[in-house]
């Protein structure tokens, strides 16, 4: 320490004490008030952001990030405002396609966009715990696990090792499919299979149900087209 420092009258070393410790304090209130906060504060408000995502991602004008940027502070927490239930294919990526940032989308994934005990317990945290407003249950064209659905329903398919559970746990989404009449029985299937699991979703007690009744959660279904990126609304 200086001499001149340690030769100040008492006052003044108060003063400087106090200065220091009032800039601490600053300081650590800088940090609690960049923890991360969520996007939107509405279901509709995160659809829209979704929406608009996806047409920047369909037009290929994503937007320029530093993806250094705000690592510190997501380390502090999460707040994203939607959450994903998305098929595991390795074609479908719900960041790029809907053009949002780590921290943005909670994302539960398994082939076929079914709801399962883990997925809804997982989903029930997003919404209840990080304040998610919104599950958008997210199928894809040539989705392979509805088309092996379809093939072992219409068949009766040997399916090996575990697939066949893919299969029983689809059933009742996409069975009623193959008594209509018409084209496109697969694209179908797809629509049909996110159709159910939204409905699942909507009625899940007792968390999701009872907060989609008071209109702090919606669950939409849509479908994510391979060849352009664009995401429909079923």
């Amino acid at each position: 320490m200086c001499d001149s420092c340690s030769q100040a009258d008492p006052s003044r070393r108060s003063l400087l004490l106090g200065g220091a410790a009032l800039a601490t304090i600053s300081l650590v209130g800088r940090v609690a008030q960049a923890q991360p906060v969520s996007a939107a504060d509405t279901p509709d408000a995160a659809l829209k952001l979704m929406t608009e995502g996806n047409e920047r991602y369909v037009a290929n004008q994503p937007r320029e990030r530093d993806f250094s940027a705000g690592r510190a502070n997501r380390a502090l927490g999460q707040a994203p405002f939607a959450a994903i239930l998305s098929c595991a294919d390795s074609r479908v990526a719900p960041e790029l396609a809907f053009d949002q940032g780590p921290g943005d989308l909670f994302v539960v994934r398994v082939a076929g966009n079914f709801v399962t005990t883990e997925g809804l317990a997982s989903l029930e945290f997003g919404a209840a715990v990080l304040g998610t407003k919104l599950i958008m249950v997210l199928g894809h064209s040539s989705c392979g696990a509805v088309n092996a659905t379809v093939a072992a329903l219409q068949k009766g398919n040997d399916l090996p090792g575990h697939i066949a559970d893919l299969v029983r746990a689809m059933k009742p989404g996409i069975e009623g499919e193959l008594k209509q009449a018409g084209p496109d029985l697969e694209q179908r299937a797809v629509v049909a299979n996110v159709r159910h699991n939204v409905k699942r979703l909507e009625q899940a007690t007792p968390i999701l149900a009872e907060m989609v009744a008071n209109k702090k959660l919606r669950v939409v279904g849509a479908v994510y087209d391979l060849p352009t990126g664009k995401v429909a609304l079923v």
